[in-house]
């Protein structure tokens, strides 16, 4: 073995913001989890802003999210990554899947997209394949009118993993998923593709993130084995919901790291004190350390489990 080898952290995770809005409690949590899984193996945490929608991550929303993160107590190893300046990255893997006949414009509104397939309520909306098999014709006369979003043109074919806390999961991805858009018709490069690409440049081994993007990875699997990338281990973790079952989301205004560091007296360990005892991680409240819980967490209570109630500060303000 090289020195190289015997040097390199036996697990590369990431911090992964998106700034379209502000931390809230739900954002932590996933963040705490991927780190502590991370630290308690030895590992290292790199950090990449998720970036790509230019119009909605503002300067302002992007500095504090690096003050509530100091504030919650994370560090990272390395330059962190924004993916606002890597067009070129995606704009080369876009090129490869084009060279292999991969995509095609697609000129569907969501509304066409609604009317096709019309799934139930809570299913997710599986592309029908209307603009896959387009003439050169259809598609210069459709592209004067609107610009084309390209999709991947994907197989019949099943896609599975184990997931750190969920267990196994299995899709396929044409019956399941479909032709999905790997570029938008505003040209910005998809989320599916642009974190492939990032993953892959940065070395990272280790992938937790929140369960509402347990069925994205099916996607990035697929484009991974593509494009000849290796997977990473992922871990999807439970949600945090509020009293009526409703999941935190930063554009319904629930309670942000921001108000919680500025407007009240509470303490970035009571912060994690609450947090953790709430998602069964300690066997009782108490104020405590990221050091701490590196050492004192149990990751095994979240085995199985895709929510969690979102405990009440007022006590502890």
């Amino acid at each position: 073995m090289s020195s190289t080898e015997e040097n390199k952290p036996a697990l590369v995770g990431r911090f992964a913001p998106t700034p379209s809005g502000k931390l809230h409690c739900g954002n932590a949590f996933s963040f705490l989890v991927a780190y502590l899984v991370v630290k308690q193996q030895g590992g290292i945490m790199r950090m990449r802003v998720e970036d790509l929608d230019k119009a909605r991550c503002k300067p302002e929303l992007i500095a504090a999210l690096f003050r509530d993160l100091e504030w919650l107590g994370f560090t990272w190893e390395g330059e962190v990554i924004y993916q606002s300046k890597r067009d070129e990255v995606y704009e080369a893997a876009f090129e490869r899947l084009i060279e292999q006949d991969l995509v095609y414009p697609c000129f569907c509104s969501r509304a066409d997209l609604h009317s096709a397939s019309a799934p139930h309520s809570g299913e997710a909306l599986v592309y029908p394949g209307t603009c896959r098999n387009l003439s050169t014709e259809e598609r210069k006369s459709k592209a004067r009118l609107k610009d084309p979003s390209f999709r991947l043109r994907v197989t019949d074919e099943d896609i599975s993993f184990n997931d750190s806390f969920q267990g196994y999961y299995s899709a396929n991805v044409a019956k399941d998923i479909g032709d999905f858009i790997v570029r938008r018709s505003d040209s910005v490069f998809a989320y599916q593709l642009a974190v492939v690409c990032d993953d892959a440049d940065m070395g990272i081994t280790s992938v937790v993130r929140g369960y509402d993007l347990l069925s994205s990875t099916i996607n990035q699997i697929y484009l991974d084995e593509i494009l000849g990338y290796s997977l990473p281990s992922f871990g999807h973790v439970p949600l945090f919901v509020d009293a009526t079952g409703r999941r935190l989301a930063k554009r319904s205004g629930d309670v942000s790291i921001e108000y919680l560091r500025t407007e009240t007296n509470l303490s970035p360990e009571a912060f994690w004190g609450v947090i953790s005892f709430s998602a069964g991680l300690l066997p009782d409240e108490q104020p405590i350390s990221l050091n701490e819980l590196c050492k004192e967490a149990n990751l095994d209570a979240l085995h199985g489990k895709r929510m969690v109630t979102m405990p009440s500060f007022t006590s502890k303000l």
